[in-house]
């Protein structure tokens, strides 16, 4: 039986901070999972603000947080292995995303894998979607190779991070796409009332639906189009944003309207298949009202599981793509993606 620890670091685009799992994988004629420790260290303030206007920086200065946020990474990796029982064989980070334009075959994930190296004493595997944008694929979404081999048992396994994206098998093979906006958007209107997110949904609960904004968040053209597809922050502030800004409603009648535009989507994305059993993971499935829209929507059977495993199955699902790349296994799948063929994405840094 083969086995190795590795750390899942992962930065999603809702900011709310930095994810770190360590997990043992053992192999013995299928993939299992063991979670030894899990961590969110918040942003602050300062750390906020600067991965957020990271697409404002000139070259230079954007080269400099690159490596000051794989500085960040390695100080932190190496604080929370001090009482891990065994040393991980790596570190396997996600970073974060600052640009996503898979049609014009660019990703841009940072937090550089050498000074994650550097800094934890670590071999670091990491920019696991840069392959597979120039195969020709969308880099976007990773975890499904996660969810066939460790959350199989699951006939779909949704996650509701800032973005919202569904995996599941069709015809023998995995099938993934991100579905539409989620907490990003929920949290860019409950900062206008002073809060980081709108707990359990309690604000949004409290407002009023624009049926006229909703008709044409709903007939966006992302929408029409089937998978594979993925979506980056680029969308969301070019095209989402400036269309609710238009409306100038309060942040609460804003926030309504999101919540029946998202789970409106997320019914019309995952009910064109067979009934089944869905895992709901991500800090969307904290969220109370929009758990209870969705699952008055839809026709499948919602799971809500543990909190470690809604808040950290991203970054275990990470930490197990750096054990693939290690052993020069596939880890991003053709059917999820639209790349050539399936590969081995990342890089491995020695230190």
């Amino acid at each position: 039986m083969q086995s190795y620890v590795s750390i899942g670091v992962m930065s999603g685009t809702s900011l709310d901070g930095l994810d770190l799992v360590a997990c043992r994988f053992t192999f013995d004629q299928s993939w299992n999972y063991e979670i030894i420790k899990a961590l969110t260290i918040p942003y602050s303030h300062k750390w906020v603000t600067k991965l957020s206007t990271a697409t404002e920086l000139n070259a230079l200065d954007f080269a400099f947080l690159n490596n000051d946020f794989g500085k960040f990474i390695g100080k932190q990796v190496t604080e929370f292995c001090t009482d891990l029982p065994r040393k991980p064989n790596l570190v396997s980070s996600h970073g974060h995303t600052i640009f996503h334009q898979p049609l014009n075959k660019l990703t841009v994930q940072i937090g550089n894998g050498a000074s994650i190296a550097a800094y934890s004493g670590l071999p670091t595997a990491c920019d696991f979607r840069t392959l597979d944008v120039a195969l020709k694929g969308q880099g976007a979404p990773l975890v499904p190779i996660g969810d066939e081999l460790l959350f199989g048992d699951y006939d779909f396994c949704l996650n509701l991070g800032g973005i919202a994206n569904i995996s599941f098998r069709e015809d023998g093979e995995r099938r993934a796409f991100d579905i539409c906006p989620a907490n990003m958007a929920f949290n860019q209107f409950i900062k206008e009332l002073g809060y980081e997110y709108d707990l359990d949904g309690n604000y949004g609960r409290t407002g009023r639906v624009q049926e006229e904004l909703l008709r044409l968040l709903n007939d966006l053209e992302f929408y029409q189009h089937k998978g594979p597809k993925s979506l980056g922050r680029e969308w969301f502030e070019e095209e989402f944003l400036p269309l609710i800004n238009s409306f100038q409603l309060s942040p609460v009648d804003a926030l309504r309207t999101l919540y029946e535009h998202v789970s409106d989507q997320l019914s019309l994305a995952v009910d064109q298949y067979p009934k089944g059993r869905m895992l709901i993971t991500g800090g969307g499935a904290h969220n109370v009202f929009l758990i209870e829209l969705f699952s008055e929507k839809t026709k499948h059977k919602t799971i809500v599981p543990s909190s470690q495993i809604i808040d950290f199955k991203e970054a275990i699902i990470f930490a197990f793509l750096g054990v693939l790349r290690l052993r020069e296994e596939a880890n991003c799948l053709k059917s999820v993606t639209g790349a050539d063929h399936d590969h081995s994405g990342g890089v491995i840094y020695l230190p």
